[in-house]
Formats: structure tokens, sequence, C-alpha cells
């Protein structure tokens, strides 16, 4: 079993934008992730442990200007917690072992698939290709790819 751990060497490695929304609960601009068009099969993990978080079979597009997804792919991997800034009560994502801002999760999603809309951040994110998550150490995950090619 992989462990996922904050990897220091990782956070040392991020660009500014990547650390400010991981390491100090930032927020990109809306419509600017590198990752919110991607429609390549494969998932997303932290970008600073590598823990899987989302799969692309579980992404769509909400209209909201940050990748959007129905599920995390292991609950485990995703903690919620009540964030009360900005003068809201909302649900923060965090990931688990890597202890990364993700963004938020909302109960605006698609019904017919759970009703949640994970509204997540790219910069927290980095992406594998289906055709090489066996290579990665992912291969666990590749039943719950949806290959859209």
């Amino acid at each position: 079993m992989t462990k996922y751990f904050k990897n220091p060497d990782a956070v040392a490695a991020l660009s500014e934008e990547e650390f400010h929304v991981t390491q100090n609960a930032g927020t990109e601009r809306p419509g600017t992730g590198k990752l919110l068009s991607n429609k390549e099969p494969g998932i997303y993990v932290d970008i600073v442990s590598g823990e899987p978080l989302f799969a692309s079979a579980d992404k769509y597009e909400s209209g909201c200007g940050w990748p959007s997804f129905t599920k995390p792919i292991e609950s485990a991997h995703v903690q919620e917690i009540e964030d009360r800034t900005l003068g809201m009560i909302r649900t923060e994502v965090r990931s688990t072992h890597g202890d990364s801002h993700l963004g938020h999760v909302f109960p605006d999603g698609p019904a017919d698939r759970g009703g949640l809309r994970y509204c997540i951040n790219s910069a927290s994110l980095r992406f594998i290709h289906l055709d090489d998550m066996e290579a990665e150490g992912y291969g666990a995950y590749i039943n719950q790819v949806e290959d859209h090619r």
C-alpha cells in the first residue's frame, strides 16, 4: 500500500500560485486553471502528496470556472471541513495526507450523480493520464477512469 504524506520537496517545488492555493487556502481566478477544460481520461492527484483524489469519469462542466467533480475517487483521501471565512458557511475540501487546500464542496451538483459539486482548484492538482497510471503506481484506479477518446 502506498504511503502518502506532505512531501517537503514537492512543497518547495510549487509555483507561487500552487503554494498560495494549497498551503494558504487560496483560490485561483475562475476560468484560469490549467485543468479546467481537460477532458482526457485519467485521475487527479494532490500536487503535494500524490494521493488520488478524483477520476475523469466524475468530472463535469459545471460552468463555475473551476474543475468540478461529483465525488472523490476514494473518500479516505478527502477531508471536508466547515469553513466560515468570507462571511459565509461553506465546506472546505482538503487532502487527508498532504493537508492541501483543494477547494470547496457544494450541494448543487447533478442530482442523478449524487447532487454534489466538488469545486477544485487546478493549482492543487496533478493530472495523470490513463496511459501513465500503471507506471506511476495508480493501476488500482484504472477501473474508475472512463476513456473519453
